[in-house]
């Protein structure tokens, strides 16, 4: 057994309609748990959930000890993104497609949580990725991701061409449509669309997958999570840099893209007997043919 908590924060998919029975629902189940509750505030801004504390996210781990998000993977990257300096746990209840990273189905949140909270569940730690910017030998930008990190052209139809190196050493020139760095959380993202393989989130490893590369022999590769990859801009007009669920645009040749691991790590928590192979196996529909 683990440790049981006392005080949850509720995240909610704010933007989904008819959200708020939901949300207060779940905070009336927990509160009969005996935990206090609060509600992120833009949660609770948005649904008109009242007669709960109202927490700045960026606030959520100096009071709470647990956050419960309600919604799907995107909800869940969003949170688990910023509260991951915070040290603050996350358990997801799924309302969305996919439910990789929010794996309670939301009917049976109750009997899930009950358990987790009394301090029955599985830890898992998730890597994620510190990326900055530079210009001119200068810092313009720096973003934190979960899931990955996208260099890709603009709006017009031409290629952007990419110079790729990783520690010491030169690895390619490509071009393409675009370059894919994914976290093992990121490679049943983007980067499995676009070619790439699924990596367990044990393994120490990132995933590099070219998007619509020009040249057939620029594959997938699976690379060690040490030293530094750089990506710089070689050609291609306003090409841009997407880290998770925020951009920057109009990078300029000469530009670089450089990314690492981060110190810090996503806690999310999963009832117990959770795999991540099973996992798999629903939402990729593994089981098809099995009689």
């Amino acid at each position: 057994m683990s440790k049981r908590f006392r005080h949850a924060a509720i995240v909610g998919k704010y933007q989904a309609h008819g959200i708020r029975p939901l949300l207060e629902e779940l905070a009336h189940f927990l509160v009969g748990l005996g935990m206090e509750v609060s509600f992120e505030r833009e949660t609770a801004q948005a649904t008109g959930v009242s007669g709960y504390a109202s927490i700045p996210v960026d606030e959520l781990g100096r009071h709470c000890d647990l956050g419960i998000v309600v919604g799907g993977d995107g909800t869940m990257l969003g949170i688990a993104r910023q509260v991951a300096r915070q040290n603050l746990p996350v358990v997801g209840i799924n309302q969305g497609r996919l439910g990789f990273i929010t794996d309670v189905p939301q009917g049976q949140y109750r009997d899930a949580l009950r358990s987790m909270i009394a301090g029955d569940y599985e830890e898992e730690r998730r890597a994620m990725l510190e990326s900055r910017v530079w210009r001119d030998d200068e810092p313009i930008f720096d973003g934190l991701s979960l899931n990955d990190v996208v260099v890709s052209r603009g709006e017009t139809a031409s290629m952007v061409e990419l110079r790729i190196d990783i520690g010491e050493d030169f690895v390619a020139n490509m071009r393409a449509d675009g370059l894919i760095v994914a976290t093992p959380t990121g490679s049943t993202a983007y980067a499995l669309s676009a070619g790439g393989p699924i990596l367990h989130p044990r393994i120490a490893g990132w995933v590099l997958v070219p998007v619509a590369s020009h040249t057939l022999s620029n594959r997938p590769i699976v690379l060690p999570d040490t030293g530094e990859i750089r990506i710089t801009i070689v050609a291609g007009r306003n090409a841009s840099a997407n880290f998770d669920m925020h951009s920057i645009a109009s990078l300029l040749h000469g530009d670089q893209v450089r990314v690492r691991r981060s110190a810090h790590t996503a806690c999310f928590l999963h009832p117990r007997g959770w795999s991540y192979y099973a996992t798999l196996r629903r939402k990729l529909r593994w089981y098809e043919g099995v009689v």
